[in-house]
C-alpha cells in the first residue's frame, strides 16, 4: 500500500529568508490561499518573534487560511519561551495549530554557537516542548544541523524531547552536507528507533541545497522512512535554497513504483504556485529548472521533436499538463527538424503543401531561423504565403499576413517627469503610428502600442535579462498577456532592450491574431 507523505511548505518562511524576497501582509495571504489551493499538509506561515509585522502576518494567516481543518498552520520559534508565546499566539486563531521550534546538535552549534555542553542544550529543549505541550498539542522539534551530528547524541535528543510530548521531529540538513546514500542510512536508524519508541511521531526531513543534493536527499530520506519533507516552492531558501515541493511531488509521483508513496498535492496547481512565488518574490526561476523553469518542457533539438511527435515517452517522462501547462512546447529553431516543422504547419491548417513545395518553405524556414533564432506561428503563415507569391502558384492556404503587425519604428525618452514613447508598425499596407507618456519608459511604451493594435490585452508579466555580456550584450524580454481570459507568453532579444520590449509585445499581439483566424477553413 502506498505510504502518504506530509508535505510541510516553508517557502513563506525559510523561502523568504532570500535576501531582497521580503513579502508584505497582502502578498504573504495571496502566497498562503495559493498553497492551501496546491493541498499542501501544512504551511510554515513565517518567523512570529522576528518582527510585529511578521506576528501579524502569521496571525492574519491563521484566521483566514487555516479557518478549516484540512490544513495545519505553524510557525517558527527557537526554544525560549518568549519565542514559543509569539508562536502560539500568532497560530492558535487556526483550526489546526502547530508550534515548531529548533534547537542545535550538532558540535558546531553546541560548543560554537551556544558555548554550553550537550546536557545542557539537550535539557532546554526538553524544557521547551514540556512548555509548548502546555499550549497546543501539535508541537515539532527540529534538530538543527542533525547531518552534522554525533548519532547517538541526536538520537538522546530526540528521545527526550519525544518522551517530553513532541508529535514531530524534523532532522534537517541544515547547510546541505548530507549525502543521499548516508542521509537514507540515518534516516532509516532514526526511524527504526523511533517507531520502536512511539509510532505516532512522525519523522520529517528538511534539506537544504548547498551542494545540489536536496531534492536527492529528501527523496532518499522518504525512502528510508520519512513520513513527512519540509520544502519550498521553486526550491527558494538561504543560501542555494532547499528542496524543491514540486520536484519531490513529481518523483513520488512519476516513480511511485520505486517510492511506493504519494502526496495530497493537486499537481495541477504546481505551475500556477511557482508563477506567483516567483512574481511576487522577484525572484526569477531558472530556465532549466526541473518541473517549473521556462524550458522544462521545451524541446527545440529536431531529434528529440521528431521523437516527440512519434512517441510522447520518447523523451517527455511528465506530462506538462500534470503540473498545470496547456502542452509541450516545440520551439522551432534552426536546429528543428522537417517532422517538426511540417506538425506545426499541420497545426496551422498550412499543411496542404506538396513534398516539393514543403523542402522550399523549409528551406525559407532554415534561413529565417538563423536570423530570428526561434520562429513563431505567425513567421510560419507569412513563409508560406511568400512562398505562393514568389512561385506564383494558385494559393492553397487562407492568406493571412495582411493580418499581422510588425514593428517599424520607435523613439523611447526616458526621464523623471513625462517618459514618453512614439511607435511606428504597419499591418498589411496600413502604417499605424501613436505617442503616449505612461510613468516609465516601458509603460508609455506599451500604452503606445496598444493605441495602434485592435486588440485590448492585459500585461501580466514582463521579465528583463542578459544572455550575453559586455557592451554589445544582448537583452531578452519575456512576457504574459491575457485576452479574453487566455493567457499568451512571448519573447524576444536584442542588443537594444526598449526593441526587445516591444518586438515581444508584437509577438504577443500576433499569436492572439494567430488564434483569431486558426480555424478558418482552408479555401477549395
Amino acid at each position: 500500500m502506498s505510504k502518504k507523505i506530509w508535505l510541510f511548505d516553508t517557502t513563506l518562511r525559510d523561502g523568504e529568508q532570500v535576501p531582497g524576497a521580503k513579502l508584505n501582509l497582502y502578498e504573504k495571504l495571496e502566497v498562503a490561499h495559493q498553497l492551501k489551493k496546491l493541498q499542501v499538509d501544512i504551511i510554515e506561515a513565517g518567523f512570529p518573534a522576528s518582527s510585529e509585522g511578521d506576528f501579524n502576518a502569521v496571525k492574519q494567516i491563521a484566521q483566514k487560511v487555516g479557518n478549516t481543518d484540512d490544513i495545519m498552520i505553524t510557525a517558527l520559534a527557537r526554544a525560549v519561551k518568549a519565542d514559543i508565546d509569539s508562536v502560539y499566539n500568532a497560530v492558535k486563531y487556526a483550526e489546526n495549530p502547530m508550534i515548531h521550534m529548533v534547537l542545535g546538535t550538532s558540535d558546531i552549534h553546541v560548543e560554537k554557537k551556544f558555548s554550553k555542553s550537550k546536557d545542557q542544550i539537550l535539557q532546554i529543549g526538553v524544557d521547551a516542548v514540556k512548555y509548548a505541550k502546555t499550549l497546543l498539542p501539535q508541537v515539532q522539534y527540529s534538530t538543527e544541523d542533525a547531518s552534522r551530528s554525533d548519532f547517538e547524541y541526536l538520537w538522546k535528543t530526540i528521545e527526550a524531547v519525544m518522551k517530553a510530548g513532541a508529535t514531530m521531529i524534523n532532522v534537517p540538513d541544515t547547510v546541505g552536507y548530507a549525502v543521499p546514500e548516508e542521509f537514507g542510512e540515518m534516516i532509516g536508524k532514526l526511524n527504526d528507533r523511533m517507531k520502536n519508541l512511539d509510532d505516532s511521531v512522525l519523522l520529517s526531513v528538511h534539506c537544504h541545497n548547498d551542494l545540489g543534493m536536496a531534492t536527492a536527499n529528501t527523496l532518499a530520506a522518504i525512502k528510508n522512512g520519512a513520513d513527512k519533507v519540509e520544502c519550498t516552492i521553486n526550491g527558494i531558501g538561504e543560501r542555494a535554497g532547499n528542496a524543491a515541493l514540486e520536484e519531490v511531488v513529481m518523483a513520488l509521483s512519476t516513480r511511485s513504483n520505486y517510492f511506493n508513496a504519494h502526496t495530497r498535492v493537486n499537481k495541477k496547481e504546481i505551475m500556477n504556485t511557482s508563477r506567483i512565488v516567483s512574481s511576487l518574490m522577484g525572484l526569477d526561476v531558472q530556465v532549466n529548472k526541473a518541473i517549473t523553469g521556462d524550458n522544462a518542457f521545451a524541446h527545440s533539438s529536431g531529434i528529440h521533436q521528431d521523437g516527440l511527435l512519434k512517441s510522447r515517452d520518447a523523451y517527455e517522462i511528465v506530462s506538462p499538463t500534470e503540473v498545470g501547462l496547456d502542452d509541450m512546447e516545440l520551439v522551432l529553431t534552426a536546429r528543428s527538424g522537417r517532422h517538426a516543422v511540417k506538425n506545426a504547419l499541420e497545426n496551422l491548417a498550412l499543411g496542404n503543401l506538396t513534398p516539393d513545395q514543403f523542402e522550399e518553405v523549409f528551406a525559407d524556414f532554415l534561413k529565417l531561423a538563423d536570423t530570428k533564432k526561434e520562429v513563431y506561428n505567425h513567421d510560419l503563415f507569412i513563409l508560406v504565403e511568400n512562398y505562393f507569391k514568389r512561385t506564383n502558384e494558385d494559393a492553397k492556404v487562407a492568406l493571412h499576413s495582411d493580418a499581422f503587425y510588425h514593428l517599424e519604428d520607435i523613439q523611447v525618452i526616458s526621464n523623471q517627469i513625462f517618459p514618453s514613447a512614439s511607435v511606428k508598425v504597419r499591418r498589411g499596407e496600413e502604417v499605424l503610428k501613436a505617442a503616449t507618456v505612461g510613468s516609465g519608459s516601458i509603460d508609455a511604451l506599451y500604452s503606445a502600442l496598444q493605441e495602434v493594435i485592435a486588440f485590448e490585452v492585459k500585461l501580466l508579466e514582463y521579465k528583463i535579462s542578459s544572455v550575453t555580456r559586455g557592451k554589445e550584450a544582448i537583452g531578452k524580454v519575456k512576457l504574459q498577456v491575457e485576452y479574453e481570459g487566455e493567457t499568451y507568453i512571448a519573447k524576444a532579444s536584442d542588443t537594444d532592450v526598449i526593441k526587445a520590449s516591444a518586438l515581444a509585445y508584437i509577438n504577443a499581439i500576433n499569436t492572439i491574431v494567430v488564434d483569431q483566424f486558426i480555424s478558418i477553413p482552408e479555401p477549395v
